[in-house]
């Protein structure tokens, strides 16, 4: 009773002086649809954008609630300089305010919510003299599982183009690591290939003048 109140003050408000307050429209921003699991907490983003100074007690904001079947449309949450969650009904105990006015924010939360909340929600938001406007619609659909959404994709995808890079580079760095050390094997053994040759020369060459000297010694009997 005291929401109805409420929400009837509001609107007669912005029609009690008509040609002297502008009425402007409202816009409200809102995500298509919304899915969640079973048995979990999901956040319904509303925000809103308006022409006038926005304050706790010029902004109200109601929720509801429409069944993906056939059903009555049902109050979800109300606000008006304060919150007023649901005294009654399949949202009480679940429906929580996770908005801020200042900020133009009129989001809510559902917590532990069941399959019964399948349907569409919306959210309406008056900014007196702003009491015009479209209301904003989000579908949420509670599931067993959360399905594989776009985003999910994207991330797999670039989290295996990042791995495929980081692969290749690791390959290329062994292939280089690799290569380096048998360049420098091969440097090593030439290195000890001419040593060894330069040390056979010099043996040679020193047996050749220890030649030479024993003929000369044996041809001159002169010499001692």
């Amino acid at each position: 009773m005291c929401r109805t109140w409420l929400q009837f003050l509001a609107l007669l408000g912005g029609f009690a002086v008509p040609g002297v307050l502008r009425v402007g429209g409202m816009e409200v921003f809102m995500s298509n649809e919304v899915e969640a699991v079973n048995g979990t907490e999901v956040r319904l983003k509303c925000t809103f954008k308006s022409k006038h100074p926005v304050s706790h007690s010029s902004v109200t904001v109601s929720w509801n609630f429409r069944p993906l079947g056939q059903g009555a449309e049902e109050s979800v949450f109300y606000y008006q300089e304060m919150a007023y969650p649901p005294t009654e009904g399949r949202f009480k105990g679940h429906a929580v305010w996770s908005g801020d006015i200042l900020r133009q924010d009129a989001s809510i939360s559902l917590q532990d919510i069941p399959f019964t909340f399948n349907g569409t929600y919306t959210c309406q938001v008056r900014n007196l003299p702003d009491v015009h406007g479209i209301n904003g619609e989000v579908t949420l659909r509670v599931v067993h599982k959360v399905s594989v959404s776009e985003i999910g994709i994207l991330a797999v995808a670039i989290g295996g183009a990042i791995a495929i890079v980081l692969v290749v580079l690791g390959i290329f760095v062994v292939f280089k690591y690799r290569k380096l050390n048998r360049h420098a094997n091969t440097d090593l053994e030439l290195l000890g290939r001419e040593l060894q040759e330069r040390e056979l020369n010099a043996r040679v060459l020193e047996e050749r003048e220890l030649n030479a000297r024993d003929k000369k010694e044996w041809k001159d009997p002169t010499v001692c």
